[in-house]
């Protein structure tokens, strides 16, 4: 067989395969948006947000669990159907003490049941001084979950804090910030109600 014969073989098996794979999914699941509109996302990054990078394709998220500020145990998973602003930091983090008020300025403005901001705190950090973190800088409306271990953080592929990533109504990670942002800028809140205009 010629070597054009293989290549238009070997493409027409790739090809029955997606079908095949199109035709075995599940209706009542979409495919997760990632991003017919992620140019449209790109171009409202501005400032800070510019280092906010999104994927081309959904990535799977951890399924390791963390200790809730109630002392129960979760996962990502419980936070599937709606937009996730998932915030990785600790006590000792003075980025981390600048941009969370923003962040709960997204909660306020955005949370409900489409959108929620998610924190969760990574490595040794005692209840009581998250809780004074947070009173010192005035959010009470954000969790004060924790991941004593960092096994979350590691499994996320979290090397340094503050990270934030951002998880579809899927449960998968759609895009990730290394760093601190203006969360509560202007291109910040763009990017939100673009998303959630998806959703909806």
């Amino acid at each position: 067989m010629s070597r054009s014969a293989l290549i238009y073989t070997a493409l027409a098996a790739i090809a029955i395969v997606a079908v095949a794979v199109l035709a075995l999914r599940d209706p009542a699941q979409p495919i997760p948006a990632t991003l017919e509109n992620r140019a449209e996302l790109e171009g409202l990054r501005e400032g800070t947000m510019k280092k906010l990078s999104f994927h081309p394709a959904p990535k799977p998220v951890s399924a390791v669990e963390y200790d809730t500020q109630s002392g129960a145990k979760a996962t990502l998973a419980d936070h599937g159907g709606r937009y996730v602003i998932l915030n990785f930091w600790a006590t000792w983090c003075a980025p981390c003490r600048k941009e969370m008020p923003m962040l709960a300025e997204l909660q306020e403005e955005f949370g409900g049941e489409t959108f929620e901001v998610l924190t969760i705190a990574t490595g040794r950090n005692n209840p009581g001084q998250m809780e004074k973190f947070f009173d010192e800088i005035g959010v009470s409306n954000l969790p004060l979950h924790r991941d004593p271990s960092s096994a979350l953080a590691r499994d996320m592929a979290v090397l340094g804090l503050p990270v934030t990533v951002i998880l579809s109504p899927e449960g998968a990670e759609i895009a990730r910030m290394t760093g601190d942002a203006e969360w509560d800028s202007e291109s910040a809140k763009a990017i939100i109600t673009a998303l959630l205009a998806q959703a909806g």
